[in-house]
């Protein structure tokens, strides 16, 4: 009896779950957050964003070869974008059923920029790329604006609409992501089963 009246408590104050999304925008990739809500009101997030892009530094008559094309492009350079971040937020439910809700996400990332560069000419490259390069690293801090429009349907399942700004003295990614939620996303309705 104790166990069910302490699930039921939990149920009512929290929401753990689990959210996935392809993003689109100045890089493409994707995001994988846990999440946290308390009395449906605070939330608080911890993640990972990996996102890329063709190269801006690449010369024009880049080509990937022949192993390239028949690997679909996934060896050539680019562009990468990755972000650990850590977010606090706040919820507000759109409609008194709770499926629709926006939870509005202000953090920080510690984030890692990787730029192919020193590209050289290769003369007679046929298999393979026509330039060699060196990959540059750098790491920097970003401020995380992530206001998530959340669907769950479900007291398990639902989808997500999120659009982000990560902004860093070096780059800013801009964009939109579309995925799944999974996990404790609501509580239990009196009329729910």
């Amino acid at each position: 009896m104790s166990i069910n009246v302490a699930n039921a408590q939990f149920d009512e104050n929290h929401a753990i779950y689990s959210t996935g999304e392809l993003n689109l925008g100045n890089y493409i990739g994707f995001d994988l957050n846990f999440n946290y809500i308390h009395k449906e009101k605070y939330a608080f997030k911890i993640g990972y964003t990996g996102n890329i892009r063709k190269p801006k530094s690449q010369p024009e008559d880049f080509s990937s070869g022949l192993i390239g094309v028949l690997l679909l492009g996934l060896a050539n350079p680019y562009d990468q974008f990755e972000s650990y971040q850590l977010g606090l937020g706040r919820v507000y439910n759109l409609n008194t059923s709770g499926t629709i809700r926006i939870n509005v996400s202000i953090g920080l990332g510690y984030t890692t920029i990787r730029e192919p560069e020193n590209w050289e000419l290769i003369d007679k490259a046929f298999l393979t790329e026509n330039y060699t390069w060196n990959y540059r690293k750098h790491n920097t801090v970003s401020l995380i604006i992530n206001p998530k429009i959340e669907f769950p349907f479900t007291r398990f399942y639902g989808f997500t609409i999120s659009p982000m700004v990560q902004i860093n003295k070096d780059r800013t990614y801009f964009g939109i992501g579309f995925g799944q939620m999974m996990g404790l996303l609501r509580k239990r309705k009196t009329n729910q089963l």
